[in-house]
């Protein structure tokens, strides 16, 4: 460390916030080699399938990518949300590995090529800060430069996946009373499925669409359902109600002729008690007491299909330690060429089996089961799976 001590952070967080939204990573490797005598800085990114790590370099991308589960340093990193250090073969030297989370959504791994700190675990604990403000400012340059959102993909996405990805508010949060972790599959052709989560003081809202068709069609008809559901929500109205004017949107443009299968959930944060509207095909698993079962539902009409649907929101039990994993009908309902359902079976083992993992690592293992299910090959439906432990408020 710098003679400065620990009071370097506070300025380089500063210098962070005034660098030009390109220059992130140059800025990085300014401050760190000024003041931990950092050798190099490579900042990687998680692709949209969350398997390999992918470094911001000039364009064209011509870095090596790492993979998220194969042992690689970084990768564990990424997957534990934990600093890992690996030793170089230069005395004295080491690669010190930063997951960048910010309120529970993983962005990515600062790697910093450094003389092995002295201070031992404060040290560590200062980058491990540098790399959170580093996501912090990711998330804002993304609005003004797409270098951080090319660095991400591994092939083109289809125009399709590019509205969905967009109408998405993370792939994880975190706060005292729970933690978010989700994914989507294909990846980098997703069609209509989708999911939104907003909090408040006192209210988490989380709704999941399961889309219905396929490409352009698909992913138009989902936009106008979250944005429809948006718009309810910010008006402050009830769940039902909230129901009930996306309902309407969806009628007044299509006539019927197409209509979006919705879950909407609502937790009080306050009181534990919890809300849900069954508008269609999406289904809740909860984990208690090591107990996984599907939670039962007052099926209603999914929105758009008739003009004016009436919608009851029915009380959800949820309790602390509870994991409640919802999935799309791309999951559920999936079928093998032979025409067999991967099943509730199939997801209660999944679920079981992943219930020491994080929500992030339950969500994948979802989609993964799913896709060998398939026999690893490319899903013929959209698949979302949404995970929450859920902790309340104490």
């Amino acid at each position: 460390m710098s003679a400065n001590g620990t009071g370097w952070l506070g300025a380089a967080e500063s210098a962070l916030r005034s660098a030009p939204p390109n220059a992130l990573l140059s800025t990085a490797r300014n401050l760190l080699a000024a003041h931990v005598q950092a050798r190099s800085v490579t900042l990687l990114l998680a692709d949209y399938g969350l398997t390999v790590l992918q470094p911001v370099t000039r364009l064209p991308y011509t870095g090596r990518a790492v993979a998220v589960h194969d042992g690689d340093p970084a990768g564990r990193a990424f997957s534990a949300e934990a600093a890992v250090m690996e030793v170089a073969e230069e005395a004295g030297m080491v690669t010190l590995h930063l997951p960048i989370t910010v309120r529970g959504d993983r962005i990515g791994v600062l790697s910093v090529y450094l003389p092995e700190p002295a201070q031992g675990a404060p040290a560590v604990l200062e980058l491990a800060a540098f790399a959170t403000a580093i996501g912090h400012e990711l998330l804002v340059a993304e609005r003004h430069t797409d270098l951080y959102l090319q660095a991400r993909r591994r092939q083109r996405l289809t125009l399709a996946a590019e509205m969905q990805w967009q109408l998405l508010p993370g792939r994880g949060f975190a706060r005292p009373e729970y933690t978010l972790g989700a994914h989507l599959e294909p990846a980098y052709a997703i069609g209509g499925d989708n999911f939104d989560w907003s909090t408040s003081d006192d209210h988490l809202t989380i709704t999941v669409t399961d889309g219905n068709g396929h490409g352009i069609e698909a992913a138009l008809l989902t936009n106008l359902t979250v944005s429809a559901l948006r718009n309810a929500r910010r008006a402050g109205i009830s769940l039902a109600d909230q129901a009930c004017l996306a309902d309407q949107a969806i009628y007044g443009e299509y006539g019927g002729r197409r209509y979006s299968p919705t879950l909407l959930l609502r937790f009080n944060l306050e009181t534990g008690q919890a809300g849900a509207v069954d508008a269609g095909s999406p289904q809740i698993f909860r984990l208690r007491h090591d107990s996984v079962e599907r939670v039962e539902l007052e099926a209603q009409m999914p929105l758009g299909m008739f003009e004016e649907t009436e919608y009851r929101e029915q009380p959800l039990s949820v309790a602390p330690g509870d994991r409640l994993v919802i999935v799309s009908s791309g999951v559920h309902g999936a079928q093998s060429r032979g025409g067999s359902l991967f099943g509730e079976a199939a997801l209660r083992e999944t679920i079981a089996a992943t219930q020491h993992s994080t929500t992030h690592e339950t969500a994948r293992a979802v989609v993964n089961a799913l896709v060998q299910y398939h026999g690893g090959s490319d899903l013929p439906s959209d698949a979302a799976v949404v995970c929450m432990d859920w902790r309340g408020r104490r």
